[in-house]
């Protein structure tokens, strides 16, 4: 089974993606576009969010009102770039659970390295959303959901801003039963694994590294 991307496309976010993309943009203004691109990215991607049903009482009368279901779904940063999309996620489902995943990626190889894993005891109980601004190489994405896994989730999504050809089929062929939200897929990859014609380093450009 393989899935093709959910291109967001609309206008105010495509405005602002290339607000991010120009290299003239300093970096306090990178840092909230991104979070105002990753909020308008989560209207998307929560659409299928579960609701349930509590009773309450407007001014002028009671009635059944739908809320989200609880346990509510558990917000994944890929660090570091990812922290600043979660910032802006925790924003608007503020009692979501939080997950930080540390991985970066080998300059050299281009290969993920895993350092850190840090997330709710019933993360397997739980729909997530993974948030990293860039899906390039895709080597970060798959091994992040391969620890989650292999930690007995099932239900997750991935929110990117931009991403590659090459990245998208890499991650669609290790793991496709993930589905995948992005604001943006741009040509290709250059020799470094950047994506083209992208923004550069998406953690270095929010936190002037």
């Amino acid at each position: 089974m393989t899935s093709s991307p959910a291109v967001i496309d609309h206008p105010l976010l495509q405005h602002k993606i290339s607000l991010l993309r120009d290299k003239e943009t300093p970096s306090v203004i990178f840092r909230l576009l991104v979070r105002e691109i990753a909020q308008l990215m989560l209207f998307e991607a929560t659409r299928d969010l579960e609701l349930t049903a509590r009773d309450i009482e407007t001014p002028l009368t009671k009635m059944t009102a739908p809320v989200l279901a609880t346990p509510g779904p558990v917000l994944v940063s890929i660090m570091r770039a990812g922290n600043v999309m979660l910032d802006a996620a925790l924003e608007i489902i503020p009692t979501a659970g939080v997950c930080h995943i540390g991985i970066y990626r080998d300059h050299d190889t281009l290969e993920a390295v895993e350092y850190y894993f840090n997330g709710p005891p019933d993360i397997a109980e739980r729909a997530l959303l993974l948030v990293d601004p860039m899906l390039a190489t895709a080597n970060s994405s798959i091994a992040a959901i391969t620890q989650l896994k292999a930690r007995g989730v099932t239900n997750m999504s991935l929110i990117c801003i931009l991403a590659a050809p090459e990245g998208l089929a890499a991650l669609s062929a290790a793991h496709p039963d993930v589905p995948v939200f992005v604001g943006a897929v741009d040509t290709h990859l250059n020799e470094k694994g950047y994506i083209v014609p992208g923004l550069g380093d998406a953690g270095d450009r929010s936190y002037a590294t």
